[in-house]
């Protein structure tokens, strides 16, 4: 009882003010008005778990007080929707609960803790994947969060590789640079010879550990180069460049699109770390074959499968 009396006559001064020194109630107001602003400026960043799995993983937590996926993520949403009504601007990163409790160990930190979340949170925007909320549907978000947590994690991982390659023993350069100079060349190549359009990329390449891949979308009108988005470009070409460092078979796959014209689709197979043209009936095959089982799936109507075309040399002149 003593504690609440004494807060309400330390509520009742920052109300109405301490005459005795000058200081009126509004300046209380005026501060809290530029706190508003500030925080309005200030970005927010929300660690989402997004598949039932990873939520009930943090459920072990005391601290964690959900215990629905669904009302959860419903929540997520509300408070989504808020921070942008009040012209906050939000991402959304994806939150790991392995990942979560290694940063703890390593960071000396008490993972039971809303801190310790906000945290981690806090450091994987910084290096990782994060989706901008636009106003999306929560179901719109979460594949797209996820899709870029790949795409990133394929990245980071076709880095290591290249950077592990070392030097080469007959010329004394580095294989992995070499190899992404020579990715660089061939597909701003594959974008000049297909000219203007809509390009959508695929390229493929296995590893030891897994199958990378790797998509590119970019525009090109006819008065000027291809439009490359720098991180999509940066990861399609690190993609490519594992396959022709390591000499391993892959594929890569172009499909250009043009108001009033049938879309035209154009194949490369990766071997000996060089993309040699498949034939239009092999183009057609891979195209039309669903890659899991192996049955053939009907061409789309409106495709026209063509013979991938020849790219030139497949090194810059620099490195010839």
């Amino acid at each position: 009882m003593i504690d609440s009396a004494l807060g309400g006559v330390m509520a009742h001064i920052r109300n109405t003010g301490d005459s005795k020194h000058g200081r009126p109630g509004g300046y209380r107001r005026s501060g809290t008005t530029m706190r508003r602003t500030l925080r309005r400026e200030a970005p927010s960043t929300i660690g989402l778990l997004a598949d039932e799995q990873d939520f009930a993983a943090m459920r072990r937590y005391r601290t964690f007080t959900f215990d629905d996926h669904t009302v959860y993520l419903q929540q997520v949403e509300v408070l989504l929707k808020s921070l942008s009504a009040q012209g906050m601007h939000a991402t959304v990163a994806l939150f790991d609960p392995e990942e979560y409790a290694e940063y703890c160990a390593e960071s000396g930190l008490a993972p039971d803790t809303p801190a310790s979340r906000s945290r981690f949170t806090a450091e994987i925007a910084s290096a990782g994947a994060t989706v901008a909320y636009t106003g999306q549907p929560i179901d719109t978000l979460i594949p797209l969060l996820v899709s870029r947590a790949v795409r990133r994690a394929t990245w980071e991982y076709a880095t290591m590789i290249l950077a592990g390659l070392g030097e080469c023993a007959d010329c004394g350069k580095d294989v992995g640079q070499a190899a992404f100079d020579r990715a660089s060349h061939l597909l701003l190549r594959m974008l000049e010879t297909a000219g203007p359009g809509t390009h959508h990329l695929v390229c493929s390449t296995p590893t030891d550990n897994e199958n990378l891949l790797a998509v590119l979308h970019t525009e090109r009108d006819s008065a000027g180069p291809a439009r490359l988005e720098t991180q999509e470009g940066a990861e399609f070409v690190t993609v490519l460049a594992v396959g022709i460092a390591l000499e391993r078979p892959g594929g890569v796959v172009l499909r250009t699109s043009r108001p009033g014209t049938q879309d035209r689709v154009h194949g490369w197979r990766l071997t000996r770390g060089a993309l040699a043209p498949l034939s239009a009936g092999e183009v057609f095959s891979a195209y039309c074959t669903d890659a899991d089982t192996g049955e053939p799936v009907a061409p789309e109507s409106h495709v026209e499968y063509c013979a991938g075309f020849d790219l030139g040399a497949d090194a810059p002149e620099s490195h010839r």
